[in-house]
């Protein structure tokens, strides 16, 4: 007889790695592109041995009504290419910091000042970070 967990663990999957090649990536940054999203950058995790995710993919919005549409059409494009909707999301009643977690890949869409405020890049400046400019 065996047992099956009805809550997913939130940790690294790691059957299939992800690179910035991945369709999941791609199809993530094309979508925040295609909304306008500014300051796109996106940070490697995979040799940080603490660390929640793959990859951390940061933008920006300067309003909270992109901010929802970026987030939105992410998670459209991602389940129209990729099959695959969040784990988890978060921060869509504030509308400063939406976050859309994909387990190995998290989405941080801020306003400028919330960026600016948390400085994620900064905190996770051991990872690989590359710039995604259109």
């Amino acid at each position: 007889m065996t047992t099956s967990s009805t809550s997913p663990s939130h940790k690294k999957a790691h059957l299939t790695r992800l690179t910035r090649n991945s369709k999941i990536f791609k199809t993530i940054i094309r979508a925040i592109e295609d909304k306008k999203g500014e300051s796109i950058v996106s940070l490697d995790l995979r040799k940080i041995p603490e660390a929640v995710a793959d990859f951390f993919i940061i933008c920006q919005a300067t309003s909270t009504t992109q901010l929802k549409a970026i987030s939105d059409f992410v998670e459209e494009q991602v389940n129209l290419n990729c099959s695959e909707k969040p784990y988890k999301q978060e921060g869509r009643q504030a509308m400063q910091w939406i976050l859309v977690d994909y387990v190995n890949i998290v989405v941080h869409i801020m306003h400028p000042d919330t960026r600016n405020f948390y400085k994620l890049e900064e905190i996770w400046n051991d990872a690989g970070i590359q710039k995604h400019e259109l």
